[in-house]
């Protein structure tokens, strides 16, 4: 249960796409999806694997695709191996619970951001113009601050390597149309609000999140990944102060650790001590077992 999968190299299944974290094949008309444990930070996949994280990805995605299918459908077909073609059964071992059979969406040529809080990037320029991504902001935020009303802030798709860039409503109109957008941009809302409010329930702020969203037969599904830490900042309730940065549950651990070393953010990484690895492992997981009620089995 604890080996690492730091790469899948599935010979009989044409692979299409190796990303930071997931490795996509084609199987038959459909896409399998599979979660590693790779992890990267600054845009720089890091040498180490994170144990169960690839598992742990996968589990809470399921998790919110159930949760949020009355908003809007998913691409989601079966996470059973046992269900997966005949092509798949060699690799069952490897495939078990950090996987996923879905549709072959085309996906939306912008990232769908969606913010309750104020962090990040996007507190970085607010620092330097109170409007951001084209919203007129509040005199006076505090940074971890809750905006008046939750924000979605496309960005541009990066090549891998290099960085997204935020882009205002209008000029996602631009690219995929008016109407679209406020269709993609309601949802994108609907569905952060929805999740945000069960997830601070269980004691778990979700200061913002990145959705993946695609066509496939005329409609618009949820895709990818859903509320992972990989995808959002999971911030614990219990320790929220506004006016710095926050605890987390997601990569932003290894992000400062990073940024205490002498190393330019660019590849080469620099080895991660297993403490690190470990302490970032183990705040994964009490997500995942915070938000599901379930740990890894």
């Amino acid at each position: 249960m604890t080996t690492s999968v730091t790469e899948t190299n599935f010979e009989n299944l044409k692979l299409v796409h190796r990303g930071k974290v997931r490795d996509l094949y084609e199987v038959e008309d459909m896409l399998l999806m599979v979660a590693t444990d790779r992890i990267s930070a600054f845009d720089v996949v890091m040498s180490e694997p994170i144990p169960n994280k690839g598992r742990v990805l996968t589990g809470l995605s399921l998790f919110w695709f159930d949760s949020l299918k009355d908003i809007i459908p998913h691409h989601l077909i079966t996470a059973d191996v046992n269900q997966y073609p005949a092509s798949c059964k060699p690799y069952a071992g490897q495939l078990e619970g950090r996987s996923m059979l879905v549709k072959k969406a085309k996906p939306l040529p912008v990232e769908c951001i969606v913010r309750g809080y104020i962090s990040g990037s996007f507190w970085k320029a607010y620092q330097k113009d109170t409007t951001v991504c084209g919203f007129s902001l509040p005199e006076g935020m505090q940074e971890s601050q809750k905006f008046p009303q939750t924000l979605f802030t496309p960005s541009t798709k990066a090549e891998q390597g290099l960085h997204d860039e935020n882009i205002s409503l209008e000029q996602m109109e631009k690219i995929v149309g008016k109407e679209e957008t406020e269709k993609i941009s309601k949802t994108c809302i609907a569905l952060y609000e929805k999740a945000a409010d069960y997830a601070l329930s269980k004691g778990i702020i979700i200061a913002d999140t990145k959705f993946e969203l695609g066509w496939y037969e005329g409609e618009l599904l949820l895709i990818d990944e859903v509320l992972t830490p990989d995808s959002s900042r999971f911030w614990p309730h219990d320790q929220y102060r506004i006016g710095s940065g926050q605890p987390s549950f997601d990569k932003q651990f290894l992000r400062d650790y990073l940024l205490t070393l002498d190393w330019p953010k660019t590849p080469p990484p620099p080895d991660l001590p297993e403490d690190i690895l470990k302490r970032t492992g183990a705040r994964y997981l009490e997500a995942l077992e915070r938000i599901t009620g379930k740990g890894l089995g």
